[in-house]
């Protein structure tokens, strides 16, 4: 995928910490922007929005990541 932006809420200084988005007909792709080399997550079409769906109940970035353990 060739076509990855960076979030809007992204800003000044530590804006590198985010996430990217990829988009294509059939695929919705997320990576860290800080090492956009490394895996991606790839979510068929659709999938992608039940994934936000799941992550929406997590309040902050530490919540989730202490779901995921």
């Amino acid at each position: 995928m060739d076509n990855w932006r960076k979030s809007s809420y992204s800003g000044e200084g530590d804006g590198n910490d985010c996430v990217e988005i990829a988009n294509s007909p059939t695929h919705t792709a997320i990576r860290d922007s800080k090492a956009p080399a490394r895996a991606t997550l790839t979510f068929p079409a659709g999938a992608f929005v039940t994934f936000l769906d799941g992550v929406k109940r997590y309040s902050t970035v530490t919540d989730f990541a202490r779901f995921r353990g």
